[in-house]
Parts: structure tokens; sequence; C-alpha cells
């Protein structure tokens, strides 16, 4: 398991878990959250229950059951809501995009993408949302609910690693298949999948989600600095390329990613999908509190 990182400190966690998670086309679900409820009506009609989450109020739990089974459970009202959210994060090797050696200060874009990740699970726990996190592979951490799994977060985001390849369509729908609940579903990708991606989309969206997506790139990627005669190797499937490189076909290459970046935009925006480009050498935490906050996804 790789060690454990340093994802982010104190004052930007407090920033983070004062912000909330917001989806204007999808219905909250009748569960307890810290979010007010759109629905009209004074109705405290008993609709469930939910195991007990720390900062539950007392008054909720179900002291017979308690009694009988040891096992803390929050009576739940169906004038209450919280909201589902779906954090999906590309684990391929594409994303391992590691700095060259003694690249001092230079990116690392897989820390880069599990800061974003961690920091957004961290506003749904604070905020009490349903949240699960998973891997395009199939790691899952939840459903949970509220701050006491914060360490779990940490621990779960932590122990990931990027190995291997991806197909954005097939790991896509497979979550979209067996997901049981419609939220607001945050894709964090390179979106490098010969395969494509809408088909995965549109499987989330058909299950009744909002759908965001964050696009990541390391510099290098999207603009790079070497010309000449160079021997480039796949990270997902390690095949070796031969290619040369001068000023035009670099040119070329820099137009062809915007293109394919452009792409992904409108396609995304055709559906109501809201989409972050962003790249390595920026501040993560802008992602979050500047450009989803931007989209609405948070605020």
């Amino acid at each position: 398991m790789p060690e454990t990182p340093h994802l982010f400190d104190e004052p930007t966690r407090r920033k983070l878990e004062a912000l909330m998670f917001h989806a204007s086309r999808v219905r909250a679900g009748a569960i307890k959250g810290d979010r007010r409820s759109n629905k009209r009506g004074t109705s405290i009609e008993f609709a469930d229950y939910r195991n007990y989450a720390p900062g539950d109020d007392l008054r909720r739990l179900d002291w017979n059951i308690y009694a009988r089974s040891d096992r803390p459970l929050t009576r739940l009202y169906e004038d209450e809501e919280d909201l589902a959210v779906h954090l999906l994060l590309d684990t391929s090797a594409s994303m391992d995009w590691q700095p060259d050696e003694g690249g001092v200060g230079a990116p690392d874009k897989f820390l880069f993408a599990r800061r974003i990740f961690a920091g957004l699970g961290f506003v749904a726990l604070a905020e009490n949302d349903r949240l699960t996190m998973s891997t395009l592979d199939g790691a899952l951490y939840g459903p949970v609910r509220g701050r006491g799994y914060g360490i779990g977060l940490l621990r779960y985001v932590g122990g990931l690693a990027a190995r291997g390849t991806t197909d954005l369509n097939a790991a896509l729908k497979a979550y979209a298949l067996r997901t049981t609940r419609a939220g607001l579903a945050v894709i964090i990708s390179d979106f490098f999948s010969p395969a494509g991606y809408m088909d995965g989309l549109n499987a989330l969206l058909a299950k009744g989600c909002e759908v965001a997506v964050v696009h990541l790139l390391a510099p290098a990627e999207a603009e790079p600095p070497l010309v000449g005669d160079l021997r480039l190797i796949d990270m997902e499937t390690g095949e070796p390329q031969e290619v040369s490189l001068d000023d035009g076909m670099r040119a070329l290459y820099v137009e062809r990613v915007r293109e394919w970046r452009d792409g992904i935009r409108t396609e995304c925006s055709k559906r109501g999908v809201h989409y972050v480009y962003a790249q390595t050498d920026a501040p993560w935490e802008r992602v979050i509190l500047q450009d989803l906050r931007r989209t609405g996804v948070v605020r």
C-alpha cells in the first residue's frame, strides 16, 4: 500500500467544511441532512431508519431498538432530505504523471487528483450528505454520512494507487447500474480513454444523476516542452512509440489537445453536465473553492 500523503492542512479543511453541494436538477432523498427540504407542508410522518452518525440529534435515536440490539438507529421523517453525493476517481496509470527526477516543485498529477477527491468528500461529510466514493476500477468507500467518517476517508484516499487502464464508458455504466440512489456525481479524470466516455455519462444521467466533470491534465500533457526525436511510452499499456517532434508538430499537438478538450466541454454542455478543466500547476483547492463554485456545484 502506498504511503499516505499529507492531503491538506487544517485551514483548508475549514474552508472546505464551510461549503455545501448544490444539485439543481436532482431531487434530494427523503433522509436527514443539514439542508432544508424544498417540499411543501409540515409533515413529520416516519419514513425510515438509518445508522446513527456523529452529530445526529440524540432525540431522534430509537432507544427501544438500541436497548434490544445495541445498534443505534436514527429515525427519519418525510419532510427532511439530504443529497446523495457520488465521487468517482480515475485511477488508471495515466493519472500517475510524476515530475521528472529532480523536478523540484513540479506537480504530481495523482496527488492533485486525490486532494480534490478527498476535499469534495469533506464537503459532503460536513453537510451530512450521503457520501459514496469510488475509483473507476471499483474500490469503494461508503455510503457514509457525518464528520465522524473523515479519518476513514483520508485512509481510503491515501491508500489509492494509479495503475492499469480504464475504460471510462464501461466503468461509469457499471457504477450507474449498481448505485441504488440518484444524486450528484462528480467525475475526476484525465479522460484518456480510447473507448470514449459519452455512453458512461449518459448512463449516469439516465439514472437521474446530476453530473459534474473535473478534467485534469499535467502541463506537459497539454503543452509538451520537448522537441526532437523522442521515444514515448504509453503509461497505461507500456507500448513505445517513436516520434519526431519539431516546432510545427508541437504546435499542431497543442492545437489538437485544445480541440479535444473543447469537444468534451461541448458534449458535456449539450447534456447539462458541468465541466471544469484544471492543470496541475495551479493550486488544487482552486478547483473546489473557485471553479466548482462558479458552476454552482458547490456554494
